[in-house]
């Protein structure tokens, strides 16, 4: 029954100084960790969604690459049509929208009038998608010749539109007689090869079928912009190309002579919160999407941080400095994501679990300890009296004080690990308890008599 009672003792001692070494520390690296936490971005989300004008600069035919492209990486990429890249933009602006990134053409804002959108960065210029402005009658060098005229400037919300129209308000060729038709795409080609229009505005890849038979239709024409370099001076987000004479077709020599073109980007736009692995991943897909050659691009020209009228992305600077984030080039993404944000997590490991688990033993062993070394005093306190020459009396008291600091130590609830202290202690009772007993047994005392130590 004893023996179970110190048994339970020794568990509520030990537990007790367990708490009391290892509760302060817990403590301390949960606040770290908890700090830790605020600073550490979450998982990204598997799902994007993307704002596009399916008929406009071959947009649709992107987003399906890089819906593959994401899906090989784990992220679904959903896509929701507008009219065009005015509404894209005004889509992605909007806080309620859902929408994460868009793709826009250079130089659109989010509605008329408005200046670039708050919380819109742009990820990088993906391609040249020129300014295609077919019409029929005489040669003519610029949209000035275009006054008059019946003109289809695109549909309302068109980045086609909103181009056409800052071309055509420059020159001052935007009001009555003029008239300015909201045709979609293949209304107004079919309206121009039908004579129902003079003129189409029409923005897309030079790769677009449509364009390269447009190009080929006996009586239209293509326009050469004469004053290309002056309109690139003026809007940076526009540059100046030359079209090969007979690259469209060479046996029909399409077209029949050089041709200047001015081109806006299409352009990769993101949300400023889109979280930063999903910005990186998304330059990637833009990486093999677009790096190929074309007519107008070189291979490797995109993407590219051109000027779009959208301040860059930091995640697009960085990209662009310094290419594909180290841990992407080696891991899979949600691999490479999980280690980017764990890493951080090192700060309070190194700055505080590593110390405090030293601290910890040293606090477990010091209270162990404590509870032994209060008694080196009374030790103590009788070495001093047996250096003052007490008599029998004094003598047989502190025999009898030791015996009982002996009992009350052996008392102690001290691990097994620990015992050693135990231990220490009675050898060094052991040392006075000879010394009194030669004391009262009327001997010198032995000339390896000391006076006692206690343990480091």
């Amino acid at each position: 029954m004893k023996t179970d009672t110190l048994k339970a003792q020794l568990k509520r001692t030990l537990r007790r100084d367990l708490w009391i070494a290892v509760a302060p520390a817990t403590l301390v690296i949960a606040i770290a960790f908890a700090v830790t936490f605020y600073f550490v971005k979450p998982a990204p989300p598997k799902t994007l969604v993307m704002a596009l004008a399916p008929e406009e600069g071959g947009f649709n035919y992107m987003a399906k690459r890089y819906q593959k492209f994401l899906a090989q990486h784990g992220v679904t990429l959903e896509l929701r049509n507008t009219k065009g890249s005015v509404g894209s933009v005004a889509l992605l602006s909007a806080e309620d929208s859902g929408v994460d990134i868009a793709f826009a053409q250079s130089g659109t804002t989010g509605g008329k009038g408005q200046e670039v959108p708050e919380h819109v960065a742009s990820l990088g210029s993906l391609s040249y998608v020129p300014l295609w402005v077919f019409y029929r009658g005489e040669p003519i060098g610029d949209v000035r010749g275009l006054a008059g005229k019946r003109i289809a400037v695109g549909p309302e919300e068109s980045g086609t539109r909103a181009l056409a129209m800052t071309l055509l308000q420059a020159n001052k060729v935007d009001t009555a007689p003029t008239e300015l038709l909201p045709l979609e795409r293949d209304a107004a080609i079919d309206a121009l090869t039908q004579g129902k229009v003079d003129a189409v505005f029409l923005v897309s890849p030079a790769e677009s079928p449509r364009i390269q038979k447009l190009a080929a239709v006996k009586d239209v024409r293509l326009l050469s912009f004469n004053r290309a370099e002056a309109y690139t001076r003026r809007y940076p987000y526009l540059s100046r190309h030359v079209l090969p004479q007979g690259v469209f077709d060479f046996a029909k020599d399409v077209p029949d002579q050089d041709v200047v073109l001015l081109a806006p980007n299409a352009l990769l736009l993101a949300k400023d919160s889109l979280h930063p692995a999903l910005a990186y991943l998304l330059m990637r897909a833009a990486s093999e999407v677009h790096g190929t050659a074309g007519i107008l691009d070189k291979t490797g020209e995109f993407p590219a941080p051109l000027a779009a009228g959208f301040p860059l992305s930091s995640e697009a600077k960085r990209y662009y400095a310094t290419g594909v984030p180290l841990l992407q080039r080696y891991l899979p993404f949600w691999a490479a994501n999980l280690v980017d944000r764990l890493w951080v997590m090192l700060v309070p490991i190194i700055a505080v679990v590593v110390p405090l688990g030293r601290a910890v033993p040293a606090v477990f062993l010091w209270r162990v300890r404590s509870r032994i070394h209060r008694w080196y005093a009374r030790l103590k306190e009788i070495e001093i009296q047996l250096e003052e020459d007490p008599d029998q009396e004094m003598l047989q008291d502190m025999l009898k004080r030791l015996e009982e600091a002996e009992r009350e130590v052996n008392r102690i609830a001290v691990p097994i690990a620990y015992a050693e202290n135990l231990y220490f202690f009675r050898e060094h009772v052991d040392v006075v308890r000879r010394r009194l007993t030669r004391r009262l047994a009327g001997a010198p005392e032995h000339k390896d008599a000391h006076p006692l130590q206690m343990p480091a």
